[in-house]
């Protein structure tokens, strides 16, 4: 298994209309793609604007797959005017 955590900093204004998106990539994402165990978005309860995506794979191939959809590429396009700097991606290795 994979694991990714993705650090996305929104700006506090666009906080809605980024949630709204990605809610949406969120139920195509658990609709179409077997192979990813778990994709929930976090929003941090410290930092104003910091959400974490938590993700796991059950394979690099799921992983290659998930980046490669039409709607990933589309929500990623229509988040970028709501965010307030690069993601972060971190990849981690399951433990098991």
């Amino acid at each position: 298994m994979i694991g990714v955590v993705a650090t996305l900093k929104v700006q506090p204004d666009k906080a809605s209309d980024f949630e709204k998106v990605f809610l949406d990539l969120a139920a195509k994402v658990k609709a179409n793609e077997s192979g990813c165990l778990m994709y929930q978005l976090t929003k941090s309860k410290t930092e104003a604007g910091v959400y974490k995506v938590l993700e796991l794979y059950a394979s690099t191939d799921a992983l290659k797959a998930h980046g490669g959809t039409d709607y990933f590429k589309a929500a990623g396009a229509a988040m970028g005017p709501f965010m307030a700097g690069a993601p972060v991606i971190e990849y981690l290795d399951a433990v098991e």
